[in-house]
């Protein structure tokens, strides 16, 4: 029951060979430098169908392509079958997400030259944020800018925060700590990008990043929560244009714009050697995540999980310590020795928390490819076609 499992970006073409059925991974890789060392995605994926054939020499077929795909604005709010109408509608959606659904639209588009008898399912990043409440996804602007122009919260990395709350839950249930369609799971996905997302009984109430992925928590490069009217004070007093404080705000903010570096490792390694640049970095860093952490605490009505993924999330007990200090009022309490010692490597939900304390903290390896796998799957066996 193979999955090939695509992440087409500008420049390069991620992939994953799944069997979801046993979470079992026979093969990945990517191909990069798609405009100057290869020549375009069709290049690529004829790349990447030719380490497939060769992976799956004497194995079972390929049953289907699963593709991530950042956008799906309001109205694809589910993995679908790619059809030429759904192309359109992606690319269509491309004003939402300039940097990213162009090229997942090129990449599904090579990928069906590539693999034309394989069924192609398109998996979004936004879909699992549909069930965000109308309160919680507005924005308190003029109605007609959500009407004619989309603006609202869609919220990203939907499929990372739907496996990791998924397992978070499962391990209460286990334990016996929370029925599975009542958990109140906090997911902190902790990346170069990052993101909060408040998950009850298994659907997405609230999250941190909004219309793009520019908001919420501080990130590698990205800013995250700024006043607004930082683009109109910026204008008036640097003579600033709009795109110019954008991308400053993308690429040049964050940890980056904090202390000169991105790369939380090098970050952490700095702040404890004294780095007073660092060291506020990680301060400001920790502090919007308890920001988030206590309002989703408040709109989940308490909370029975916090779970950290992504590579920071998994990787960095300096990380989770800073964040999850000092909160015993919520119910969380750190076992520091757990903290130390949780194996980032292992697939299942491990608590850092003190054993009986109120709230659960665990580290949850995320795993999307393999989440995209499944929700693939599901639309193949549901619609009954199968690859050859």
């Amino acid at each position: 029951m193979t999955v090939l499992v695509l992440n087409c970006g500008s420049s390069s073409v991620k992939y994953r060979l799944v069997d979801p059925t046993g979470a079992g991974q026979a093969a990945g890789g990517q191909v990069e430098g798609i405009g100057t060392e290869v020549a375009d995605h069709d290049t690529a994926l004829v790349t990447v169908a030719g380490e497939v054939a060769r992976h799956l020499e004497g194995a079972g077929p390929l049953v289907a392509v699963g593709h991530r795909v950042v956008h799906g604005g309001a109205d694809l709010v589910r993995p679908q079958l790619v059809t030429d109408h759904l192309l359109g509608a992606i690319d269509r959606l491309a004003v939402l997400a300039p940097l990213h659904n162009p090229a997942n639209a090129q990449g599904i588009r090579s990928a069906r030259a590539s693999f034309p008898d394989v069924p192609q399912v398109a998996v979004f990043d936004t879909a699992f944020h549909a069930t965000i409440p109308p309160a919680h996804r507005a924005y308190a602007v003029p109605r007609e800018w959500e009407e004619r122009y989309g603006v609202r919260r869609y919220g990203f990395h939907g499929t990372s925060h739907a496996y990791v709350s998924r397992r978070a839950a499962a391990w209460l249930a286990e334990q016996g700590r929370a029925d599975l369609r009542e958990s109140r799971v906090v997911v902190l996905h902790l990346g170069n990008g990052a993101s909060a997302c408040a998950v009850l009984g298994g659907r997405s109430v609230d999250t941190s990043m909004g219309l793009t992925p520019l908001p919420g928590l501080v990130m590698g490069t990205r800013s995250g929560d700024v006043d607004p009217a930082v683009f109109g004070h910026l204008a008036r007093v640097a003579g600033m244009g709009a795109d110019e404080v954008e991308a400053a705000l993308n690429t040049a903010s964050g940890m980056k714009g904090l202390c000169g570096d991105s790369d939380m490792r090098a970050v952490v390694a700095r702040a404890g050697a004294g780095d007073a640049s660092a060291q506020l970095a990680l301060e400001v860093y920790a502090h919007r995540i308890r920001h988030y952490l206590g309002a989703y605490a408040v709109t989940l009505g308490g909370l029975d999980a916090v779970a950290f993924t992504g590579g920071v999330g998994e990787r960095s007990p300096e990380v989770r310590e800073l964040v999850l200090a000092g909160l015993d009022a919520l119910g969380v309490v750190l076992d520091p020795a757990r903290n130390q010692t949780v194996d980032p490597s292992g697939r299942d939900p491990a608590p850092v928390s003190v054993e009986g304390s109120p709230v659960a903290a665990l580290v949850v390896p995320t795993d999307e490819e393999l989440e995209i796998a499944t929700q693939t799957l599901s639309v193949v066996a549901a619609i009954g076609v199968a690859g050859r």
